[in-house]
C-alpha cells in the first residue's frame, strides 16, 4: 500500500492529506466551513457540514493522487480540539451547533466554579484550569439549554463527542463511540494521572458517564471505515488532537523538545516526559501523543488569537483579498509606526488566562497606514508566543535551543524571522510544515507497520529553513516591555 490519508478536521477547514512512505505530501484537499456567532462571544459550527466537508476531502484528494481506498494502508486523524458535538445515538443527528473551542459562553460557570475553591482539585487530576476553552462547561451548557436534553442523556441516549469522536462513529456507521487520550485530556473530565474518567470530575461538571467515548490510545488500530462514501474498508489506526498531532509530527518524542503551531489559535507544547506535574506559571500539563501505547505529557501555552487576526484584517477590515497578502502588506513598511496590537477577541489564554481581556489597537496615528495594521498583526502573534515561551523557561532547567515551528502561518518569512527576533532563540521550519497531519499520519502509520519504526521517521527529518535573531538584546527588551504594558492595559479595560 502506498499512502497514509491524514484527515486534519481544523476549526475554520478541512482537509485530507495522502503522505507517501517518504513522509512527502502526494495529494491535498481542503474545504473552508462557516462560522457562527450567534451572539458575543458565542462560536459555533455546523456538526453534519464539518462531517460533509472532511468527508468530501477525503474522496477528493484520492481522486487527485489517482489512488484506490486499497492504496490506503491507514487513516490517521486529527482535529480541533475541545469543541462539543452531542449527538442522538439513534439517528446520528446533533442535539444542537458545535460549540467550538473558543467560545466564551460558560464564563460565568467556570467563575461560579473557581469562587467554589475548585481549581486545585480540578487541575490535580487534569492538568487543566477552569475556563470555557475547554469542554466540559459546553457539554453542561447544552444538557441544561436543550430542552430534554439532560433527561435523554441520563437514560443513555445521547452522545457526546470532540470533533474525532464524530467523525469516528459516522465512518464506522456508529459502531465505534472512541476517542484517544489527548482529546480525552481536553475535556476536565479525564484524570490524567490514573489514564480514565473521572467519577468526581463527572459529579462536579454534573455531566452523565453514559455520555461519554471509549478512550483509546492515539496509535492503535480502532476500526475501519463501513460508509459507502469511496473509503469503505480503510482502518483508522491513529487519532491525536491537532497539537498533540504537531507536537509528534515535529519528532518532539523526548522531554525538552517543543514546538510552536500557527494556525486560528497557536499553540507550543514542549514534552515533559511519562512523569506528571503542575505548572507554576499558568500553563496547562496535557497527555502528549505516543506510539508506545503509555501516558506522556507536554507543557502548552494556548493561545487563542493567531491566524484568526489575520482572517480578521480579511473579513472585517478587508485590508487584504486572502489570507496569503497580509505578508506582502506587511512588509510594504519598515515597521509599525508604533502601533501595537492586543488580539484578545475572545479573552487571553495562556499565560494570563483572562477572558475578559478586550482587544485593542494602541498607537493609532494620522500617518498609520494599512501596512502598518497588517505588521502590528503579525507582531502580535509573535509577541503572544514570547509570552508563553518565556513561561515555559521558568518551569525548564535548560532554555530552549530553538524552537520548531509549523501551521499555516509558519510559511510567512516577514513573522518567523520577527519570532526570533523577539524571542532571541533560533526558529526552525521543517520541509513539511503540515506537520498536524503529518503527526496523525505518523500515528496510524507506526500502529500498521506502514512505517517500521520511530527510528525510521527520524531519519527522514530535513530542517528547511532557519531563521536566527537579528535585533539586539536593548530593543528587544524595550518591546517585550511595551507589549507587556498594552496587555495590562487590554486586561483592565473592562474593571
Amino acid at each position: 500500500m502506498a499512502y497514509i490519508l491524514a484527515l486534519d478536521q481544523g476549526t475554520t477547514s478541512s482537509r485530507a492529506i495522502l503522505f507517501n512512505d517518504a513522509g512527502g505530501i502526494a495529494a491535498v484537499a481542503q474545504h473552508e466551513f462557516e462560522q457562527f456567532y450567534p451572539q458575543p462571544g458565542w462560536v459555533e459550527h455546523d456538526p453534519m457540514e464539518i462531517l460533509t466537508s472532511q468527508m468530501g476531502c477525503a474522496v477528493e484528494v484520492l481522486g487527485k493522487a489517482g489512488a484506490r481506498p486499497r492504496d490506503v494502508a491507514a487513516i490517521g486523524i486529527t482535529n480541533q480540539r475541545e469543541t462539543v458535538i452531542v449527538w442522538d445515538r439513534v439517528t446520528g443527528k446533533p442535539i444542537h451547533p458545535a460549540i467550538v473551542w473558543q467560545d466564551r459562553r460558560t464564563a460565568a460557570q467556570c467563575n461560579a466554579l473557581d469562587r467554589q475553591g475548585l481549581g486545585e482539585t480540578i487541575s490535580d487530576h487534569t492538568g487543566l484550569v477552569i475556563d470555557p476553552y475547554f469542554s466540559a462547561t459546553k457539554i453542561k451548557w447544552i444538557l441544561d439549554n436543550v430542552s430534554g436534553a439532560r433527561a435523554r442523556a441520563e437514560k443513555g441516549e445521547l452522545a457526546f463527542g470532540t470533533v474525532d469522536s464524530w467523525l469516528i462513529w459516522h465512518l464506522t456507521s456508529g459502531k465505534r463511540h472512541v476517542t484517544d487520550v489527548t482529546n480525552a485530556s481536553r475535556t476536565l473530565l479525564y484524570n490524567v494521572v490514573k489514564g480514565e474518567w473521572d467519577p468526581e470530575l463527572l459529579r462536579i461538571f454534573d455531566i452523565p458517564a453514559s455520555l461519554l467515548p471509549e478512550v483509546v490510545w492515539s496509535s492503535q488500530p480502532i476500526g475501519e471505515v463501513t460508509t459507502t462514501l469511496g473509503l469503505g474498508g480503510i482502518s483508522i489506526a491513529g487519532v491525536a488532537g491537532d497539537q498533540q498531532a504537531a507536537l509528534f509530527g515535529q519528532l518532539c518524542w523526548s522531554a525538552g523538545e517543543a514546538k510552536n503551531t500557527y494556525g486560528t489559535g497557536c499553540f507550543l507544547l514542549q514534552n515533559i516526559g511519562a512523569q506528571f506535574m503542575r505548572s507554576k506559571h499558568r500553563l496547562i500539563t496535557t497527555v502528549a501523543a505516543s506510539a508506545q501505547r503509555r501516558l506522556e505529557y507536554a507543557l502548552e501555552g494556548s493561545i487563542f488569537i493567531a491566524g484568526a487576526v489575520v482572517q480578521w484584517l480579511r473579513d472585517n477590515l478587508r485590508l487584504i483579498n486572502s489570507s496569503a497578502d497580509v505578508e506582502a502588506l506587511a512588509a510594504g513598511v519598515s515597521d509599525t509606526n508604533g502601533l501595537l496590537f492586543v488580539p484578545a477577541f475572545v479573552g487571553l489564554g495562556a499565560p494570563h488566562w483572562d477572558p475578559h481581556a478586550a482587544g485593542m489597537l494602541i498607537g493609532l496615528r494620522r500617518d498609520t497606514k494599512p501596512g502598518h495594521i497588517a505588521r502590528a498583526a503579525l507582531e502580535s502573534i509573535a509577541f503572544q508566543v514570547a509570552d508563553v515561551l518565556e513561561a515555559v523557561h521558568s518551569e525548564t532547567s535548560a532554555p530552549l535551543g530553538a524552537l520548531r515551528v509549523d501551521g499555516g502561518a509558519a510559511v510567512n518569512n516577514l513573522l518567523m524571522q520577527f519570532q526570533a527576533d523577539v524571542l532571541g532563540v533560533s526558529v526552525v521550519r521543517p520541509r513539511v510544515t503540515e506537520t498536524t497531519a503529518l503527526g496523525a499520519a505518523y500515528l496510524a502509520g507506526l500502529a500498521t507497520s506502514f512505517w517500521p519504526s520511530p527510528d525510521e521517521l527520524r531519519s527522514k527529518r530535513h530542517d528547511d529553513v532557519r531563521f536566527e535573531p537579528r535585533m539586539d538584546a536593548s530593543e528587544r527588551a524595550a518591546r517585550r516591555a511595551q507589549w507587556r504594558r498594552a496587555v495590562d492595559r487590554s486586561k483592565s479595560w473592562t474593571e
